[in-house]
């Protein structure tokens, strides 16, 4: 439901039983870890959930045998975690050692084989690899339609993620196709302001915008950034997602004081919420480059440039697209001076 601090008293209560009432190593304390983890990664604590997850995996590896199913949801729950910090490296290690331990303890078609695609093919997302990514969700996909019910939240994910590399790769019908049905599930299967609906809502925004559509792309993108104030704490990364989308519909429009300040909120959250370093403050260097370059601030844009360029170089492949743009617009604002 989105109550994310309910949620967290309620399993920090079942813990402190738990302590009393069991072994140190028991199972049921890394279930309670892991629950505490999900609720700190839900409300952007990245750093916690991590520490309640390790924790809930040491637990496990001393008290279950090597390939039971929960050691693969610890991995997975860990790689999820360094996948939003954008520690890509980290995140695909701990999703295939997950991956590897489903193959081998549950049957061919369970959710969680699709659960550990998915992830997978999110990491390949970021990763900048979308034919490795949508192979993946694909995959994660077909699982779901066998073993979910036909409205079941984690086959919009599925259809959410698959519109996002469509969208990526320029396929825009495909993308908007695939976000639409993300909609329609979402709105079904779930409360109206659940922070899922809002994930469809950008994605829905990103093609309309990259279609030249832009009333409808700010629509949207206001809907999803509306769903995430009502849902979400003040410094959620995912606020800060919809300022930066924003941003870049207001760009567009040639609304250039406008763009400027969303995505200057989407930075200044950014700056609360992630560790230092993570490849969206590049995002929004690049963007706030973007807007300065439009309105013919070129030496303030070539600074903004010259900063996403530093910390994509760090922190993505040396071939990721990412680093060919911010690249290409280095070279065009220089000609430009």
């Amino acid at each position: 439901m989105g109550e994310y601090s309910k949620a967290l008293s309620s399993h920090e209560r079942s813990l402190e039983i738990k302590k009393i009432a069991l072994p140190p190593n028991h199972p049921y304390l890394a279930g309670s870890y892991l629950n505490i983890g999900s609720v700190y990664y839900n409300m952007g604590e990245y750093s916690k959930a991590l520490s309640s997850y390790e924790r809930s995996l040491e637990i496990r590896k001393i008290a279950l045998p090597p390939n039971h199913p929960d050691l693969a949801t610890s991995d997975n729950n860990i790689g999820i975690v360094y996948n939003q910090m954008g520690e890509y490296s980290k995140a695909l290690s701990s999703y295939e050692r997950s991956l590897e331990i489903r193959k081998i303890a549950l049957p061919p078609n369970h959710p969680d084989l699709a659960a550990s695609y998915n992830n997978i093919g999110l990491v390949y997302y970021n990763m900048g690899e979308y034919s490795k990514a949508l192979s993946s969700y694909e995959r994660s996909l077909e699982i779901q339609k066998i073993a979910l019910p036909p409205n079941h939240p984690n086959l919009a994910a599925s259809y959410n993620n698959i519109g996002l590399v469509y969208n990526n790769m320029g396929e825009y019908s495909k993308a908007l196709s695939s976000y639409e049905r993300s909609l329609e599930i979402r709105k079904i299967a779930l409360p109206p302001n659940h922070p899922d609906l809002a994930f469809s809502y950008t994605g829905i925004a990103l093609v309309y915008n990259n279609m030249g559509q832009y009333s409808k792309a700010l629509s949207s993108s206001e809907r999803s950034l509306e769903i995430r104030k009502t849902a979400l704490p003040q410094n959620h990364p995912d606020l800060a997602t919809s300022y930066n989308d924003i941003g870049l519909v207001y760009d567009n429009m040639s609304e250039y004081s406008k763009a400027l300040s969303s995505q200057e909120r989407s930075l200044e959250i950014r700056k609360i919420a992630l560790p230092l370093g993570h490849p969206d403050f590049a995002q929004s260097y690049n963007n706030i480059g973007m807007v300065y370059r439009n309105m013919g601030e070129y030496s303030k844009a070539l600074s903004y440039y010259e900063k996403a360029q530093d910390i994509w170089k760090k922190s993505l492949p040396s071939n990721h697209p990412h680093i060919a743009l911010v690249k290409s617009n280095i070279d065009n604002v220089k000609k430009k001076m």
